[in-house]
């Protein structure tokens, strides 16, 4: 008789149900399971369970975010707690400012294989700077510009007397479209010739900051000085202008000429030692005439001779703004001190009048002193006759002008005379 299984007991069965239950193949379903079953629930580890319907959840959820929350804002306290404790432990920051530029033109130095200026180094802060007779090339003149463009503490610039040429003074022309600081600008000895008075031509136009500009000695010729006039037309900032020691002619006259008349900026005005005559000389003095604002004209060492001395006197019958003429070593005679002394007879506002080194004579003298003597509104203050011979008669021609102007000063043949009531006469 075969035996009967004997039935498991009731004790391991519930363990054997309990290790099953425990155990993760237990839990997992059944792919059969899978496929027979309609509907399934995702795995936990692919989506969140579905709480919308259930407020316990939602409000379970909401409550494991705020708890987050307060932890993280928490830690940040602490974060921060932690930064001010160490705020004394921190190194100092190693970044070093630089408002000057030095940095920056040290770099622009070796990238263009130059040698920094030293004394530039030294002096960026300054309002001024002067650096003259070094002979700079044209990339340190470059380099030295391109410092200069962000620099905001130098108004005066000198750099005479360096050898820029034109391509020197097109870098410092490039670099005051950009500076807007520099207020003086002295350029002078520097032959930038028609170039550079191309680019600086055009600078001028744009530029609204220069007052004073200086150009002496820079081989500028008839064909610059038409750029120079083009910019003097529409620049009205600049008020003193030095184009002396230059090869100015008839041809720049002419257009120089027609610019003066039509500035309303400059109020001193050197052409000095230029090649002005003929034509140009008497053009310029058009120009003059038709002015209002110049103060200081420097004519002096060209060759205006008569016909130019004429044209000027004509120019001060209607000029009532000009303070100071200068027109020594002008080859003017006694036919042009004449001309010139008729439009003294009716200014009132000319104070200087230098005419020293011109073949005027003992009468060219005379001829000008009885023109402010019927002149009761002139305002002479100063008459240079230097290294021009008087005779008795003028001395006495003095003393009759100091009646109406005790004050007036006279410098004749090399000496100095103040004629006034109580002084003696000159012998």
């Amino acid at each position: 008789m075969p035996k009967q299984p004997l039935s498991p007991v009731p004790e391991q069965e519930a363990d054997a149900a309990g290790e099953r239950l425990s155990s993760p193949a237990s839990l997992a379903p059944s792919a059969s399971s899978l496929r027979n079953s309609e509907t399934f629930s995702r795995s936990p580890d692919i989506s969140e369970p579905n709480c919308q319907e259930n407020s316990s959840c939602f409000l379970e959820k909401t409550l494991n975010y705020s708890e987050e929350e307060d932890e993280d804002e928490e830690e940040a306290e602490d974060d921060q707690v932690e930064e001010w404790d160490t705020d004394l432990e921190i190194e100092k920051s190693t970044i070093c400012y630089d408002p000057a530029g030095k940095a920056r033109y040290l770099a622009i130095c070796q990238a263009y294989g130059v040698v920094p200026i030293s004394y530039f180094l030294r002096h960026m802060k300054d309002s001024e700077l002067t650096v003259k007779h070094r002979g700079l090339s044209a990339k340190a003149a470059k380099a030295l510009a391109l410092s200069l463009t962000s620099n905001t503490s130098i108004v005066k610039l000198n750099l005479s007397d360096n050898g820029l040429d034109g391509n020197g003074a097109i870098a410092m022309a490039e670099m005051l479209k950009e500076n807007c600081y520099i207020s003086e600008l002295d350029l002078s000895e520097n032959r930038v010739g028609m170039k550079g008075a191309e680019a600086l031509s055009t600078v001028l136009r744009e530029n609204s900051v220069l007052v004073t500009v200086k150009l002496s000695g820079n081989e500028l010729n008839d064909m610059a000085a038409k750029y120079l006039a083009d910019a003097l037309v529409t620049n009205q900032k600049v008020e003193h202008l030095d184009l002396s020691h230059n090869m100015l002619g008839q041809p720049a006259g002419e257009v120089l000429g027609v610019a003066m008349a039509e500035n309303v900026g400059l109020k001193k005005l050197n052409l000095s030692w230029n090649n002005f005559r003929g034509q140009g000389a008497v053009a310029v003095a058009k120009g003059l005439g038709a002015n209002i604002f110049l103060r200081v004209l420097d004519l002096s060492y060209n060759g205006f001779g008569n016909s130019g001395a004429a044209a000027l006197g004509a120019a001060l019958k209607s000029n009532n703004v000009l303070e100071e003429l200068h027109i020594g070593n002008n080859r003017i005679a006694l036919e042009g001190a004449l001309a010139l002394a008729l439009g003294l007879k009716r200014n009132k506002n000319l104070r200087k009048l230098k005419m020293s080194r011109n073949p005027i004579q003992n009468e060219g003298c005379l001829g000008i002193l009885k023109a402010i003597k019927v002149n009761p509104a002139a305002a002479m203050e100063l008459l240079d006759f230097s290294a021009i011979v008087v005779k008795q008669d003028f001395v006495r021609a003095c003393e009759a002008v100091q009646e109406l102007f005790p004050s007036l000063l006279i410098h004749h043949d090399g000496t100095t005379r103040l004629f006034g009531r109580k002084l003696s006469k000159v012998s």
